[in-house]
């Protein structure tokens, strides 16, 4: 009976940490997985409107820009450190690569003197701003709601520096409403 009973106990022993090892296994390969590959982000201001809505959650790639194996491109929906206070995340559209100059006059966005045409404003810009000239290694943000977005226009550091870009947006995973690639 006694034999039977630790053989029992060495049974549920064997059973309990080969459930250790798969959980920890697993919490492993999403550790990995969230720091280095992707992360969600939620929204929480109107600066991407119409793209982006108030509380959107979003998925966002970052292995392809870590890796270098994807170039960072003008239009790309991309999550960086704020320049301006590093601790905090912002979501924002690439405008500005190194070493362009990006000027807005009355509303019209002009990239290295010819005007850029956008079809993802919420509404059409006012004022101007500029010029800017991007330097290397470093890129001009700006949100698609741009009467009211706080973006490179107006911080005090206001070029984000390429490593300081933490991924891509790709995809929209909330509301279920909206499921979907983000452009």
């Amino acid at each position: 009976m006694e034999e039977h009973t630790l053989k029992t106990q060495n049974n549920l022993l064997k059973e309990v940490i080969e459930w250790i090892l798969w959980i920890g296994g697993a919490v492993l390969v999403a550790l990995i997985l969230r720091t280095y590959v992707f992360s969600l982000v939620i929204v929480p201001t109107g600066s991407m409107l119409n793209t982006i809505q108030l509380n959107d959650r979003l998925f966002v790639y970052k292995l392809g820009y870590a890796m270098h194996i994807q170039d960072v491109k003008r239009g790309d929906i991309v999550v960086f450190k704020y320049p301006d206070d590093r601790k905090t995340l912002y979501v924002k559209r690439v405008i500005g690569l190194p070493g362009d100059t990006i000027e807005i006059k009355d509303g019209v966005l002009y990239i290295n003197g010819k005007v850029y045409k956008e079809n993802y404003l919420k509404e059409p810009m006012i004022g101007s701003f500029g010029p800017y000239k991007v330097p290397p290694g470093h890129y001009f943000m700006m949100g698609d709601n741009r009467n009211d977005s706080h973006d490179s226009r107006f911080w005090e550091h206001k070029y984000v520096p390429r490593d300081d870009i933490i991924g891509k947006v790709e995809f929209r995973i909330w509301p279920l409403s909206r499921i979907g690639v983000v452009k």
